[in-house]
């Protein structure tokens, strides 16, 4: 039987979370009509604070807290990756994030493939944009379900059989309400609960393992020698040279993969200025932190001598947390995962939903929709996909949705040409792009199958290989493709969309001081 105060914290925390959900519709505003501005991205309103609370609350996953600790665990130093991969967004989304919201704010743009629609004139390229953010965002949404089961299996409180599943679908059901009838507002309120939580709980449990574990000289030594070293010198916990291409491509192609998904652009697009993401972007290293601590755990796992379960690395933290922290404690940080998880999928869901209906609904099925039509064919939409990733965790192995996640960064990261460069130039030709994003994506996905589903490829002789990320050698690719296009249909004279983004090489911000919003 599971701790009494443990499961007592436990719920306390979601039921915290529940009470903040249902308080998400003091933020909506009364005297406005229903449109998917509103719904999605809260009429883009949200100041410094709670645009920090929701895209860190988005971009630092329930998944990504069990498994980096978990991959630490079973790997030791390439797992860190997510710590500088985690740190390069910041620059990015500082120049990114704000030039792209400009944008969209001008011209009213909801999701990605809206803009990629304005600059390109190319609906084609809108689509491919679309839902290649809906194909990788799905398995990452299902992914947040797997991070609730290990926790609540690892904490003794996912009974076996239906009552798990009942418990499963309890939570998820309370979220698709919220996120039903409040949009994006119900995950904003309830990232300021995960923030506290996952802070306090955190900071707490690491202090306890330094103490009980002797401080961090013996805990990484012991720690050494379970992954098979005579200490820490000589032992996994240190990249080998070997190592360090595999481990660089991967952390620089991670970010750049991650500033394209649309659940993070969602919660960029909802902040009220370009000025309050670039004092988020700042201020997002705090998260960082956060997860470099959740990896210290995994390594405080090994040294604690925690036996996870075979192919079930990412519950060693649970287990740690559950040997070690007293009842209450427990509780808070199983809860605190938990709502970690809430915030992420609710965002995802709802991208994904923008997404379909402003560039495939809207676009091919019905170009006279209503505002008021799309938003309620977004909320069936979002509830679809949470129903979907209930299904697909309970009806597929745990390992199909990780293989289908990994292959998710690699197929995301080909929207950077598209996206990113578009930001800057428009000389790039849709129908090159598209040819690019094709060769990328089939590249990606045979270089991934290939290595047995594996994102980190060897290149070169077999004596010295050279490992690099298979996203990222697919977009090099994708570039060529795309420059080499672009050169062959100019000769051609092959005719291109208009651009109405008024969008030029260098963009220059300028203040409207009624409303402290910016255009380009």
């Amino acid at each position: 039987m599971a701790d009494v105060a443990m499961t007592a914290t436990f719920l306390a925390v979601i039921g915290g979370a529940s009470l903040l959900a249902v308080t998400a519709r003091r933020l909506r505003p009364t005297d406005r009509l229903p449109s998917l501005e509103g719904w999605a991205l809260a009429d883009r309103s949200l100041g410094p604070v709670w645009t920090w609370l929701l895209l860190g609350g988005t971009i630092f996953t329930a998944y990504t807290f069990t498994a980096v600790p978990g991959l630490a665990y079973g790997n030791g130093a390439p797992a860190f990756f997510a710590v500088p991969y985690t740190v390069i967004v910041c620059p990015l989304a500082f120049v990114l994030l704000t030039r792209l919201w400009a944008v969209a704010r001008r011209h009213g743009y909801v999701t990605v493939g809206d803009f990629v629609r304005g600059r390109y004139g190319s609906p084609p390229l809108a689509l491919v944009v679309a839902l290649t953010g809906i194909l990788a965002t799905m398995p990452y949404l299902a992914l947040q379900l797997l991070g609730i089961r290990a926790v609540l299996t690892a904490g003794g409180v996912y009974p076996r059989g239906a009552a798990g599943d009942l418990v499963m679908v309890a939570l998820f059901a309370g979220l698709a309400v919220a996120t039903y009838r409040h949009g994006l507002r119900a995950p904003a309120v309830i990232s300021a609960l995960k923030a506290v939580a996952v802070f306090v709980s955190l900071t707490a449990v690491c202090w306890l393992v330094l103490d009980r574990l002797g401080g961090p000289g013996p805990l990484f030594d012991r720690a050494a020698q379970r992954l098979g070293g005579t200490d820490t010198a000589h032992s996994a916990l240190l990249l080998s040279p070997e190592q360090q291409p595999a481990y660089a491509t991967l952390a620089l192609g991670s970010a750049l993969a991650l500033l394209m998904y649309p659940h993070v652009l969602t919660a960029g697009f909802a902040a009220d200025s370009p000025r309050t993401l670039r004092k988020v972007a700042v201020a997002l290293p705090a998260w960082t932190g956060l997860l470099a601590l959740f990896g210290f755990l995994g390594v405080a796992a090994l040294a604690a001598g925690v036996q996870a379960p075979e192919g079930g690395a990412e519950a060693a933290v649970p287990m740690l947390v559950d040997r070690l922290m007293p009842g209450p404690l427990a509780g808070l940080v199983f809860g605190a995962i938990v709502v970690g998880a809430l915030v992420p999928a609710a965002v995802m869901s709802i991208a994904a939903a923008t997404c379909f209906v402003r560039n495939v609904y809207v676009e091919y099925v019905q170009p006279t929709a209503t505002p008021k039509r799309q938003v309620r064919i977004a909320k069936a939409v979002s509830l679809t996909a949470k129903v979907g990733a209930v299904a697909f965790v309970f009806g597929l192995r745990d390992q199909d949705a990780i293989n289908l996640q990994l292959l998710g960064g690699v197929w995301i990261l080909q929207i950077f040409p598209a996206v990113a460069v578009g930001l800057f130039t428009s000389r790039m030709h849709p129908r090159a792009l598209i040819a690019g994003w094709a060769v990328g994506m089939t590249a990606g996905t045979f270089l991934v199958v290939r290595e047995g589903f594996s994102s980190i490829v060897a290149f070169g002789s077999a004596d010295r290989p050279l490992e690099i990320y298979a996203g990222l050698a697919a977009l090099v690719l994708n570039l060529a493709v795309a420059l080499v296009g672009t050169a062959a249909l100019e000769r051609l004279r092959v005719p291109r969309g208009t651009d109405v983004t008024d969008l030029p090489s260098r963009l220059t911000v300028r203040r409207r001081p009624e409303t402290g919003a910016t255009n380009p």
